[in-house]
């Protein structure tokens, strides 16, 4: 593949990754619960160090587990600030009902 150089040029990319129901799941909800960490994390910083853990942990287990790929975001920097973007375009997605979770 031919390295993106914006990230409209990754998302297709991105979207291709996620092609398991249960992949896609899970990065929905580890997004969501990292999400309410960073929300409370004023009141309880370490909330905001559970986050990564939250989002990241559960995306990996659908990588590795359903999806059988490496996540995207080890592809470098630009990578992993493009594959943050991807997901939490995926997410709205999902929530909107516009990207199928089945």
């Amino acid at each position: 593949m031919k390295q993106p150089e914006s990230f409209e040029e990754f998302w297709p990319y991105y979207v291709a990754q996620h092609q398991d129901p249960t992949c896609r799941r899970l990065h929905f909800i580890g997004t969501t619960i990292a999400m309410g960490c960073l929300a409370v994390a004023p009141a309880y910083p370490w909330m905001a160090l559970a986050a990564p853990i939250a989002g990241y942990g559960l995306a990996w287990v659908g990588h590795f587990a359903f999806e059988k790929n490496k996540p995207a975001s080890w592809g470098g920097a630009k990578a992993a600030y493009w594959s943050l973007r991807g997901d939490l375009r995926m997410w709205m997605y999902m929530l909107e009902g516009t990207m199928d979770a089945e």
